[in-house]
């Protein structure tokens, strides 16, 4: 028997966290004068246009958005993002994705990250599953949800945007 998605966040409770987050991600960058977002393509990089755009209305501070794109099903694979490493050396990077699940997505993509000095790295998620494989956590999140293994959780950023437990 299937059951019916169960909400978790509504459109407005997803504007919510995000000011949220970006809120923490300003008091963690105060003395910064360049912030770098990074999104996990797709739904991480849409999250990151977000937080990227709350962080613009609340702060003069220069924000700076990227995509990082991998393959999710084998993240070994190459990593890539849409600046370049110069752009990101030296400064602060915040890692964005939609949902933290096992943590391999951000753990593969934070080891790309790890090849060029920063000044600090961090990561920013939507909705923490508690489901980790691998030892990286979200340092700055929306929600944190205890799920059995066999529900999924999916972020819909169509508008309006949700949260749903399935």
């Amino acid at each position: 028997m299937e059951t019916s998605p169960t909400l978790i966040l509504s459109d407005e409770d997803i504007s919510i966290k995000i000011k949220r987050i970006s809120l923490q991600i300003l008091e963690t960058c105060l003395e910064d004068k360049v912030i770098i977002i990074a999104g996990i393509y797709k739904n991480g990089a849409l999250l990151a246009e977000r937080i990227s755009a709350q962080l613009k209305q609340l702060t003069d501070t220069e924000v700076v958005l990227a995509t990082v794109t991998l393959d999710k099903k084998n993240p070994l694979h190459s990593v890539q993002v849409s600046i370049e490493p110069s752009l990101y050396k030296n400064k602060s990077v915040i890692l964005v994705d939609d949902v933290l699940n096992t943590g391999s997505t951000l753990i593969f993509a934070a080891k790309h990250f790890l090849d060029v000095p920063l000044k600090q790295f961090k990561t920013a998620v939507l909705v923490d599953r508690n489901h980790k494989k691998y030892p990286i956590k979200a340092d700055f999140k929306g929600i944190s949800l205890s799920t059995s293994l066999n529900e999924r959780v999916e972020v819909d950023f169509s508008s309006p945007s949700k949260a749903e437990l399935i």
